[in-house]
């Protein structure tokens, strides 16, 4: 499929089948992307994983590991994924009492033919889903929200850096 037409989609074949990009003649380069997202609950369940009063044990450590564990496997949850080899996988997980809750980040990288933007949407995604989990017994009411991708650089298309503002703070 010619991929320099404007208009073609390369996650489609010429039966606008869905197929998985070709990336064969890509070179490989350093790729990075930074993504968020936040957890808003109510004061009493953010004081309990504050002081570490949550039943099942550490919510903000267990949800770093699988935000990390969840970028590795983004390949095998999303379809037209390519498995990457990633360098570097930082999850921070940000008290914000304004919320009341948590700021997710997630800073992945990699070298390779395509980016890592889905594998950081991923990390901070599944970090939220583990904190809802952990604490859902706490706190039905908890809402993920604000999912974004902040940054990405490497590739064809060069960086992207989104606009700050409201929903962009971090």
């Amino acid at each position: 499929m010619d991929t320099d037409t404007p208009l073609s989609l390369a996650h489609l074949d010429q039966s606008g089948n869905a197929q998985m990009v070709d990336v064969t003649h890509k070179p490989q380069t350093v790729r990075r992307a930074i993504a968020v997202c936040e957890i808003s609950m109510k004061t009493t369940t953010l004081d309990a994983i504050q002081a570490g009063d949550v039943p099942k044990g550490d919510v903000l450590g267990t949800a770093r590991l699988a935000g990390i564990m969840a970028a590795k496997q983004t390949a095998n949850l999303i379809p037209m994924c390519h498995p990457l080899n990633l360098t570097s996988v930082d999850v921070k997980i940000i008290l914000d009492e304004n919320i009341p809750g948590y700021q997710i980040e997630a800073d992945v990288k990699t070298k390779a033919e395509t980016g890592v933007e889905m594998e950081a949407l991923t990390a901070v995604m599944i970090a939220a889903l583990t904190i809802y989990d952990m604490a859902k017994s706490l706190d039905k009411t908890m809402v993920i929200s604000n999912a974004r991708l902040l940054h990405k650089s490497g590739g064809k298309s060069g960086d992207f850096n989104a606009p700050r503002g409201a929903f962009c703070d971090l």
